[in-house]
């Protein structure tokens, strides 16, 4: 009997070692695949590709499965980094991970999979899929809960869930650990990676700086008194504390100072001191390019829950205005520095339903 061919993306960490060691042992023919999708500077002291591919190839070697490296670096430049610079440059604040998944890692990734005669495909996000009784495929939370990525597969179509297996959804990333020590992978210890893939663990505005230009202009509190000069509007997000650029107690009540609105129109930067100022809350937003993984989008008046950013418990809403690729959502409860930008992901239970990007707050 011919075994099941499928291909796993392999990036040199421990989850996608494991990934690919899980399937082996299931009784898969894999092949890991090594994605570059970044070249710019290769040579920066913050760029680990070179050692995450002999990280790769020491894993592959170990648990006896082909490798191969295949350079996306023109895709991702052209369908993720082109619409993260205009995301900023526009003054939101993208999440460039959902766009990368959506684009490169189930969709270039999945295409270069099936030139190789896969079935499937493979990664080490913390999700499972499951089919459901009518046939549908459903995108679930993982079990450990403290490492679920679904938030940032929700851009996913059935057609590539339907190809995809999520082989560590089942596990605690404790046990994931145990097992690469178990079976002396030689990366078991292997920090995992954060922060965006392309800018590693570079300093964000020192990163930004090559590619955005600086438009300084005047920093204001609400009733429009000047409080400071802002270094370009793309190089803030909302809720931010750190890196402002004011001392805590100007302004007479002592407390630190948050980012709260950005006004391109004026070039202007509205701060504001307290952590429950009322202009960091939120009880609606709107989002567009609205995405369904679950096939179809929820009725008008549904209730779920949501989350407005991925490390946020999920908050309960109903859904209203839901039609084409807009939606709006009404939270229970206020919701803090909602960031246009960011994805809004929709969940009933431990179901993702989909997302959208956040388009406006308090609409």
């Amino acid at each position: 009997m011919t075994k099941q061919r499928i291909v796993v993306g392999m990036s040199g960490g421990v989850d996608s070692s494991v990934a690919a060691w899980l399937l082996k042992q299931q009784g898969y023919e894999v092949i890991g695949l090594f994605m570059k999708n970044w070249e710019d500077d290769d040579d920066d002291e913050y760029c680990s590709t070179r050692q995450d591919w002999l990280d790769v190839v020491s894993v592959a070697d170990l648990i006896g499965i082909d490798l191969e490296a295949v350079n996306f670096s023109a895709e991702y430049k052209d369908r993720v980094f082109a619409e993260f610079l205009r995301e900023y440059a526009a003054g939101r604040t993208p999440n460039p991970d959902v766009l990368c998944n959506a684009e490169i890692k189930f969709k270039a990734f999945l295409d270069h999979a099936f030139a190789l005669g896969a079935q499937k495909i493979a990664t080490g996000h913390y999700a499972r899929v499951q089919q459901a009784a009518h046939g549908s495929f459903q995108l679930l939370k993982a079990h450990d809960l403290s490492k679920d990525q679904s938030y940032f597969l929700h851009r996913l179509t059935q057609p590539q869930l339907a190809r995809t297996c999520f082989p560590l959804g089942e596990l605690p990333k404790t046990k994931v650990r145990e097992l690469a020590a178990q079976i002396s992978l030689p990366n078991a210890q292997k920090k995992d990676s954060t922060g965006i893939c392309f800018i590693g663990e570079r300093p964000f505005r020192e990163f930004l700086n090559r590619y955005l230009p600086h438009q300084p202009g005047p920093m204001k509190t609400p009733d429009g008194r000047v409080v400071g000069e802002h270094i370009g509007l793309a190089f803030y997000t909302l809720g931010q504390r750190k890196g402002i650029g004011l001392g805590g107690s100007r302004g007479g009540n002592g407390e630190p100072w948050f980012v709260a609105m950005k006004d391109l129109a004026q070039n202007t930067l509205y701060v504001v001191q307290g952590h429950d100022h009322p202009w960091l809350t939120s009880l609606t937003l709107q989002a567009t390019d609205a995405s369904w993984v679950a096939g179809e989008a929820p009725p008008d008046g549904f209730i779920c829950s949501a989350k407005t950013r991925y490390r946020q418990m999920d908050m309960q809403c109903a859904i209203e205005g839901s039609g084409g690729d807009r939606f709006a959502l009404r939270f229970n409860e206020a919701q803090w520095a909602v960031t246009p930008g960011q994805s809004a992901v929709l969940y009933d239970g431990d179901i993702c339903l989909g997302g959208g990007v956040i388009d406006r707050v308090n609409v």
